[in-house]
């Protein structure tokens, strides 16, 4: 189980930094790059919440006090997070490859769901961080 532990805490931290470094850089750009960039945030957030869910299994198990409470609000953080990416974001960029929208437009959506994102990837790292104090 060690092991286990091991690979499943290193996989969330790389994807969840990954995920959040990409999302703070693209809101600061003003979302320039983002096209390229969906695919592999969109990865990274899924193998984060899914490593996510794995470890909450592994190491809090069935408890559901102030720690996990704590976790349990990043968590629902980060969800939203991906959902506004995925559903803001991600629409943009369609439209943009199907020629329905200007790149102006596009590059304004993708701002604003990666500045929204990154204020809930800030609420979900303090959680992980004060989870542990609570």
């Amino acid at each position: 189980m060690q092991i286990a532990l091991i690979i499943a805490l290193s996989l969330h931290i790389l994807s969840a930094v990954f995920w959040a470094g990409t999302s703070f850089t693209l809101a600061r750009t003003g979302g320039a790059g983002g096209e390229q960039l969906f695919r592999p945030q969109m990865g990274a957030a899924m193998i984060a919440v899914l490593t996510g869910l794995y470890l909450a299994h592994l190491v809090h198990g069935g408890a559901f006090g102030p720690t996990e409470q704590v976790l349990a609000v990043g968590a629902l953080a980060a969800l939203i997070a991906a959902g506004v990416q995925g559903a803001i974001g991600g629409r943009a960029i369609r439209s943009l490859r199907n020629g329905k929208a200007d790149e102006t437009y596009v590059r304004s959506r993708i701002a604003t769901a990666q500045r929204v994102a990154a204020a809930l990837l800030a609420v979900t790292a303090v959680c992980m961080g004060a989870a542990r104090y609570v």
